[in-house]
């Protein structure tokens, strides 16, 4: 398994996208097709200057036959489009799973969540592009690369649309079709300095032909998506998956971009809790489903997945705040459980020193 690297910091949070190993490693068994060119932990070959350094990842796969892997669920550091050239796929996006077929087309922001696979992939050829826009947040401002040829009222429309309107599956038009084409065509047979210039141009053409294809389709427009508000629902939904790390109430604070007293009016807005009230019951509600889901993870393995450094302490934390051991709560000893954290509690459980 790949180490995971950060792809973006913000205070003391760290976002990790997906490595990919479960595409990597169906390559290596040659049951898929793989033409790429990418950056940092994705698969593919490496762009040798960091010319083009806003594409993360550019590419294609091809599956022939149904296979027995999937990208489980995961979050990008870029805007992500993919394209369905041929086949179907299952495709999921903050838990909604949906089937794509030849021509569909999803736009992920880098704050969903979502996997391709269902849970593996099956026959078909993927067309994507990621390209980081300097985002990792529904509130922030984005930042389109400066090679791009769109009008300034272009790019603004787009940003507009893309933050005030989360649909995921759009069926393209035959003229997106073309640029995902023309992407792989570079792909597979790239060299620098003319492969560059190539992704440049039709980058460009994809981008204004799906300006156009939105603008005909109209969608409605949610601004509050893009809201303060929405930013810290999203890093709430998101913390059970960081409990290990050694969260203060600033620290959640910066990473959504606001002063500590604003987070935590926001976090009790959405909670009911105070933050450390709320990373109090993230530490213990994980480990609790773990222990009552999967039988078969033993003590040591439930304390490492849910960010403990150690099952001694681990257990020591989980018995002091529930009144019994992990292993009496599996076996269905709650006489002290009380994980609903409605008040701050005396000492919030820190992270694994």
């Amino acid at each position: 398994m790949r180490p995971l690297v950060p792809t973006f910091r913000s205070g003391d949070e760290r976002y990790y996208s997906d490595t990919c190993d479960a595409l990597r490693e169906g390559v290596q068994r040659g049951e898929v097709h793989l033409s790429a060119r990418a950056r940092g932990q994705y698969p593919g070959d490496p762009f040798p200057t960091d010319d083009l350094g806003e594409v993360r990842t550019v590419g294609y796969w091809n599956a022939n036959h149904d296979q027995s892997w999937g990208l489980d669920w995961h979050r990008n550091e870029g805007i992500e489009l993919t394209y369905v050239t041929r086949g179907r796929v299952g495709f999921g996006l903050e838990g909604q799973d949906h089937e794509l077929k030849s021509g569909d087309l999803t736009i992920t922001r880098p704050w969903q969540r979502h996997r391709l696979g269902n849970p593996h992939v099956t026959a078909c050829r993927l067309n994507w592009l990621i390209l980081d826009v300097g985002v990792r947040r529904p509130n922030q401002e984005w930042k389109w690369p400066a090679w791009l040829l769109m009008s300034s009222e272009e790019r603004q429309y787009l940003t507009t649309i893309l933050r005030h309107n989360e649909q995921p599956v759009w069926h393209a038009n035959d003229e997106i079709a073309f640029y995902f084409h023309r992407l792989s065509d570079v792909a597979d047979q790239y060299a620098f300095p003319t492969g560059n210039s190539q992704f440049k141009l039709y980058i460009n053409g994809l981008l204004m032909e799906l300006v156009s294809m939105l603008k005909a389709q109209n969608p409605s427009l949610t601004p509050s998506l893009s809201s303060t508000q929405r930013a810290v629902e999203l890093f709430l939904t998101a913390l059970p998956e960081h409990v290990g790390h050694e969260w203060t109430v600033d620290s959640m604070a910066q990473a959504c971009g606001l002063k500590r007293r604003r987070f935590s009016h926001y976090c009790q807005q959405a909670t009911n809790m105070t933050p450390m009230a709320y990373l109090a019951r993230c530490r213990i509600e994980r480990p609790c489903h773990l222990l009552r889901r999967h039988p078969e993870m033993s003590i040591t393995d439930v304390a490492f997945t849910s960010g403990f450094a150690s099952s001694q302490y681990f257990s020591t934390v989980f018995n002091a705040h529930l009144g019994v051991t992990p292993r009496q709560y599996r076996k269905g000893v709650r006489s002290r459980y009380a994980v609903t954290a409605s008040t701050e509690p005396a000492d919030p459980i820190p992270a694994s020193p």
